[in-house]
Order: C-alpha cells, then structure tokens, then sequence
C-alpha cells in the first residue's frame, strides 16, 4: 500500500496476524486512495474492546485502554500507536456526546460516520468497503455527509468545522449549495460545544496551506460570527497571505482578529 512507512507495514502486519478481521477505516483508507502519505493509522474490528485488549495483550502486544466507553484501544507496535475501535451504533446523541452499543454491522457503523470518505474501510487483502459513495466522492472532491446532512450535524456539532477543514484538503470547486445552507442553518449548535474542541479544528484550519478560500465560506455561512464572536476581519488576514508568510496558526489568528487595532 503506497504511502504507508515500513515502520507502519510492519506495525500492520504484527495487527492483522492479532485480529485478522479488522479494517482500516478513515483517515488511512482516505489518504491511501489519494496517495498521500499516511500519518495516523485507525482500525475497526467487530470485537468488544475487553477481547481487543485480551488479545494484543495475550500476543504481547501493549495494550492502553485510551477510550473503553466509546470502545477504543490503543495498540503499541514498537513505539507505534494504532487506534482499534469496536464497531458502534449510537443509542444517544446530543450534539457533544454520544452513548454506543457495539455492534458486529460494518455498514451500521459506517452510517454513523460524517463524511462518505471517511466511511471507508479496507481489509487485509486490499478489499474496499465504501457504501455511501466515498471513493466517488473523494475523486470528484465532494465533501458530502453521510445521509442527511442536518441530521449527522445535529448529532455532533463539531462536524460543522470538520466540514470546511476537508473542504480545503479535499474539495474541488463550490461545495454544494444545500450542504452551505445546512452550515448555515445549523451554525449556532457551535456554542454548544467546548472551547477546547472548537479551538482543535479551528487550529488546523487555521494552519492549512491555502486558508482564504475556506474562511470566506465560513464567514459567508456565518460559522465565523459564531465561534469568533468579538469579530472578524479577513481583510487584514488576506492582507497577511499576500506576503506568503508560514502557514502559522496563531500569527493568522490575531490577523483576523478585529479587536486589533488597524495597521
């Protein structure tokens, strides 16, 4: 699998002898499909997290308990971590958290997923799992929720901000105008969240290459209004970008920051 390290092969290859039903699922399968090289490695298995951990262990493999409630171990392979997660369907969801039962159903717990490409799985032998539509998606650069938007949203308000973080990793042109009106729509369920979670996706989006496309979008959707409610400026920020400085996340940030005085 091009864009997988030989340290994460091996890592592979150690797992899969372990626990030879799971899949790659995510941000590996979605990257492995572009060609990009990989940075983190998740897999899914339908086994309860206790049989996880009792098998990586029985193998002498480290196992940490990282979240047990939401059914994720974490598995050492020299040094190496790798997210296993127990299939799950929600039972409650508020907007910030969710209460799961494992499942055995892999297209359960793909339903429950955001986005069509991060809904994939793949096997051991290469086989590809996609019931939503994703590759088609990942190839046309269609950042597209898995079933209806609002709803997916509604269950986990953060998804808001994921949204524009893929659209300018993996978007191509105008995403589409129900998905924006969606945004729009639901934009207000941020204040509901943590400001520890917010700042993490807003972070990353902040420290994207080209960050002024997806900003617009997100003052035009009003997502800015809210999580930046002392005011924003993209002005100054677009001012900043045409000098090509680092794509710094904290230095962008007080650009666009309207409390500062003008320049």
């Amino acid at each position: 699998m091009e864009g997988l390290s030989d340290r994460q092969r091996a890592l592979l290859h150690v797992l899969w002898r372990i626990l030879p039903q799971a899949r790659l699922v995510g941000g590996v399968v979605r990257d492995l499909l572009v060609g990009r090289r990989v940075a983190d490695i998740d897999m899914a298995v339908p086994l309860a997290p206790e049989q996880v951990m009792e098998r990586l262990r029985a193998a002498g493999v480290v196992a940490v308990p990282t979240g047990l409630a939401h059914g994720t171990v974490t598995a050492v392979v020299d040094g190496l971590p790798c997210e296993i997660t127990t299939l799950r369907r929600d039972l409650l969801t508020d907007g910030r958290h969710a209460v799961v039962a494992w499942t055995d159903d892999w297209q359960q717990d793909a339903a429950r997923r955001d986005f069509t490409f991060n809904a994939l799985f793949l096997d051991q032998v290469g086989r590809l799992y996609d019931w939503f539509g994703g590759q088609a998606d990942l190839r046309a650069g269609c950042v597209r929720f898995v079933g209806d938007a609002q709803s997916r949203i509604e269950e986990d308000a953060l998804r808001i901000l994921r949204f524009f973080r893929f659209q300018a990793r993996y978007g191509k042109g105008e995403p589409a105008a129900d998905t924006v009106a969606v945004l729009g729509r639901t934009a207000a369920l941020l204040t509901g969240l943590s400001v520890e979670r917010v700042w993490s996706e807003l972070r990353q989006i902040l420290a994207l290459a080209q960050v002024m496309p997806v900003m617009r979008l997100m003052a035009q959707t009003g997502v800015l209004a809210v999580i930046l409610p002392e005011g924003v400026t993209l002005d100054r920020l677009e001012a900043l970008e045409a000098c090509q400085p680092p794509p710094d996340a904290l230095l962008r940030l007080a650009a666009a920051d309207a409390r500062l005085p003008p320049t």
